[in-house]
């Protein structure tokens, strides 16, 4: 789905890539912000030990590391790239994506994100820690900015193909150092 919002996908539709990218950018950026804040005000009234954040981390890192979690398999529409103008697919795939939970999930890291959001204990922090998801999740769209030609577009797609199992190894790595810097921060 991410190879459709390209360069070359959006002026073989009549539309401007960086229109569409912005408000895809933009608006996964928001849904983000949406659930964190919701999570984080559920959250505002539990006050969890320090160490269960870190827990939270370590077992997503394990969950990674051993194999995928239980996800939707529920993609986008893609009808909506024949039927809506870029700037409206763009908000619309970048929201659901931003929200993490109506999208593929492809790393334990979202479920993690979400939890973290919730145990925050603060619909700020919740709303923080969203918004810098969602708007991680939106980032790899702009590899594709210069897929302008279709021998472009399967380059970069191939690419990307090659570069997922070291962001794969990279979430995990993430999420293992989180879980020690929290356990060592309490």
């Amino acid at each position: 789905m991410l190879t459709s919002i390209s360069p070359l996908g959006e002026r073989a539709r009549g539309n401007r890539w960086a229109a569409t990218a912005t408000t895809y950018v933009v608006a996964s950026a928001l849904g983000g912000l949406t659930i964190g804040t919701a999570l984080g005000a559920a959250g505002s009234s539990w006050r969890p030990s320090p160490v269960v954040p870190a827990v939270v981390c370590a077992l997503a890192a394990a969950a990674d590391a051993v194999h995928r979690l239980p996800t939707l398999h529920r993609q986008v529409d893609e009808d909506w790239l024949g039927r809506y103008r870029g700037w409206v697919y763009g908000a619309g795939y970048g929201y659901q994506l931003g929200l993490g939970v109506v999208t593929v999930m492809t790393s334990a890291a979202t479920y993690a994100a979400l939890a973290l959001c919730l145990l925050s204990g603060s619909t700020l922090a919740g709303a923080a820690i969203g918004a810098c998801f969602g708007l991680v999740r939106a980032l790899p769209l702009l590899q594709l900015r210069h897929a302008d030609t279709p021998d472009r577009l399967r380059s970069i797609a191939a690419r990307l193909e090659q570069l997922a199992p070291a962001a794969a190894r990279g979430t995990t790595a993430v999420l293992a150092l989180s879980a020690v810097l929290l356990v060592a921060s309490s």
